[in-house]
């Protein structure tokens, strides 16, 4: 039963299928060469063709991800598309239509440079959107750095000559003017640091000769001296040892110890 249902169905789809295509002109393949189409306004239709197939190959080629084959595969598409554009409108302008190559608008390089195969007038090979970036292709869009090219010894000479040695400085004056003036500063600033280091040592002499006059000064007065025996080292460290007792003796002995103590020194001292 179900099979039934499908042959029906398959034959129902059939029937609306053909009910469609009888109102349409059949589909026209366009012509493999410029050449066979002798109508201006189906040369034109072709033109139109190839520019939508352009357009929507150069936005599938944006994607990266695609795979170098497939990459490689659409650009060598979109530029047989290109050149196959160029022949239709050398047909258009044969056959009496406009100029569609003249009025195109120029494509330029990254260095500004006219890319004749962007329109379909000349025979380069253009890369777009990721095969730019394909192994052997990135290098054909780095330039090398122009090299800097050495003077020879005998390039430089040739632009040496008086002037270089300075043998003509002097003639119109003006150095010997610079020089006079750049002089006079020099000198001006000369003196004044002699002026100051003169000074300074002035100053210095001034204050030695002051202090060998108050020398001679002390010297000439008349010297103390002391009529009262003064103690020695000796004395001076036994006077400290007791003063040192005495303070230790007041600070952890009792008064009545201090007074049998006292007592004490005054027996053997009458004894």
């Amino acid at each position: 039963m179900a099979r039934n249902e499908e042959k029906a169905q398959s034959m129902l789809n059939r029937l609306l299928t053909a009910k469609q295509q009888e109102g349409k002109e059949p589909k026209q393949k366009r012509p493999y060469l410029a050449t066979e189409c002798h109508d201006v306004v189906e040369a034109d239709k072709w033109r139109q063709q190839i520019l939508r197939e352009i357009g929507r190959k150069v936005m599938q080629i944006q994607n990266a991800g695609l795979g170098d084959h497939r990459i490689r595969d659409l650009n060598d598409e979109i530029n047989k598309l290109i050149r196959e554009k160029g022949h239709w409108e050398k047909r258009i302008v044969e056959l009496g239509g406009p100029d569609y190559a003249k009025s195109a608008p120029k494509v330029q390089d990254s260095q500004g440079f006219e890319i004749q195969g962007a329109t379909g007038k000349g025979s380069g090979y253009r890369y777009f959107g990721a095969a730019k970036q394909l192994p052997g292709v990135r290098e054909l869009f780095e330039k090398e750095a122009p090299r800097q090219l050495r003077r020879t010894r005998h390039q430089m000479y040739q632009h040496i000559n008086a002037d270089y040695y300075g043998f003509r400085d002097e003639e119109d004056g003006v150095l010997e003017k610079v020089e006079a003036e750049a002089e006079r500063r020099v000198r001006q600033k000369l003196m004044e640091e002699w002026a100051e280091k003169e000074a300074e040592r002035q100053t210095a002499l001034a204050g030695v000769a002051g202090g060998m006059e108050d020398a001679n000064a002390t010297a000439d007065e008349p010297q103390f001296v002391a009529y009262v025996p003064l103690p020695d080292q000796k004395e001076i460290e036994a006077r400290i040892v007791q003063k040192k007792k005495a303070e230790l003796l007041a600070k952890y002995s009792t008064p009545a110890l201090q007074a049998a103590q006292q007592e004490a020194k005054a027996l053997l001292s009458g004894q």
